[in-house]
């Protein structure tokens, strides 16, 4: 049986070039399908350049095979290669694994009379090597990343007096709202680790039945936390999604990098400046991809997104664009739940990237910034530093305090 198939392999060939990580999926960058042999002489049996191609990783084009399924009719007697019919069990194995056997199952489930499906290999080599190792080397990476700015440019500090008086940030309903949404998002990230790493980190340390007690629970948290986190990224995107439409302000902004690298530079800023806006939208956005993977997760083989996607996709022509087949248009319920999953992990790493890089950005990389979503009050100075234009806003309806008021308790 092959280890690989084609849809699969063309699908996370698309993810690498989407992402940027090389060798996605165990494909090679650049690699074309090498024109088909002539397989009449064997029958259909893998010729040696089948073999060699598919020891290299490479695509193999099954096409002949998956048409040499049985023939009611029977093989001449001058035809001893030939397809033998119903007395043929190579045939009758061959059309199981292309899904052109007559099956029928007691069971109803969606995917019940799939008996055969060889890309369970590709997604199983995929989870255990590419995910693995690019995942974990991208959150690795952006903690280096972050220490090294640290260590370059420190804590940014409030370049002015403090004012001792306080502005009101967020208040209370949007400070649970956003509590709701990283509380959430930081168990199901520690929870889906813990399930992916759990035989290579935890075994070693603590055993086989630890880690299957480890991942059980996990497993148990992941699911039921995942309705929090959906509820917590609605009520987030309608509380803030007008104050985070890009502006002309944002331009500025990333001109200078939003002052993150140079003291004393404090472009001008609106409720939420343009790093925040993107940390908005990279919620939103992957969040909401997450979620709709997660969810044909929770209820598996009812919720088909990615024969629908491919089509989207050869319709717009992209593969094309991307010099490769047009990616399949009918998949399996089990290769719809292999593709979720990986869909799922891939941005899920994605994503935990960004929140690590502003969880530090609003405790440890910036002084004042934590209050925000703490107590919701932060320094008069320490605001009009970071979001001018904002207290502008407010003092204009007479909802920010002066810097002689009497200090907040």
């Amino acid at each position: 049986m092959a280890r690989s198939s084609t849809g699969f392999g063309g699908f996370l060939l698309l993810l690498a070039l989407l992402f940027g990580l090389a060798g996605l999926g165990g494909l090679r960058d650049g690699v074309e399908v090498a024109e088909a042999p002539d397989r009449t002489a064997t029958g259909g049996a893998p010729t040696l350049e089948d073999i060699m191609a598919r020891q290299e990783g490479l695509p193999v084009d099954n096409s002949f095979r998956s048409s040499a399924t049985g023939d009611a009719a029977g093989a001449g007697l001058t035809d001893p290669l030939g397809t033998l019919g119903g007395a043929s069990d190579p045939d009758l194995w061959r059309a199981l694994r292309f899904g052109t056997a007559d099956v029928s199952a007691s069971a109803s489930f969606p995917g019940a009379e799939l008996l055969v499906q060889d890309s369970g290999m590709a997604w199983l080599e995929f989870r255990n090597g590419p995910l693995k190792q690019w995942g974990g080397l991208g959150l690795l990476g952006t903690i280096g990343l972050l220490a090294l700015f640290y260590g370059f440019r420190g804590r940014i500090r409030i370049d002015g007096e403090k004012a001792g008086v306080t502005i009101e940030r967020f208040n209370s309903v949007e400070r649970f709202a956003h509590w709701l949404l990283a509380g959430s998002f930081i168990l199901l990230g520690i929870t889906g680790l813990l399930v992916l790493f759990g035989r290579i980190l935890i075994i070693p340390l603590l055993g086989h039945e630890a880690n299957a007690v480890i991942a059980e629970v996990s497993k148990w948290v992941h699911n039921n936390v995942s309705w929090a986190f959906m509820i917590a990224l609605v009520i987030v995107f309608f509380f803030w999604v007008i104050h985070n439409i890009p502006s002309r302000h944002d331009l500025a902004w990333l001109r200078v990098g939003g002052g993150l690298f140079k003291k004393g530079v404090h472009p001008p800023a609106k409720k939420f400046n343009a790093g925040q806006k993107v940390i908005f939208w990279s919620v939103i956005l992957l969040g909401g991809s997450i979620s709709a993977s997660g969810l044909a997760l929770l209820f598996p083989f009812e919720i088909q997104l990615f024969a629908k996607t491919f089509a989207t996709l050869n319709a717009l022509g992209l593969p094309g664009l991307l010099g490769m087949d047009p990616l399949p248009e009918v998949l399996t319920p089990h290769a719809e739940m292999q593709l979720s999953q990986a869909w799922h992990a891939i941005v899920s790493f994605v994503l935990m990237a960004i929140v690590i890089a502003h969880i530090y950005i609003g405790s440890l990389g910036m002084e004042g910034a934590y209050d925000a979503m703490g107590s919701g009050q932060v320094d008069l100075q320490w605001a009009k530093e970071h979001h001018g234009l904002w207290v502008e806003e407010m003092e204009a309806k007479g909802t920010a305090p002066s810097r002689g008021a009497t200090p907040a308790e």
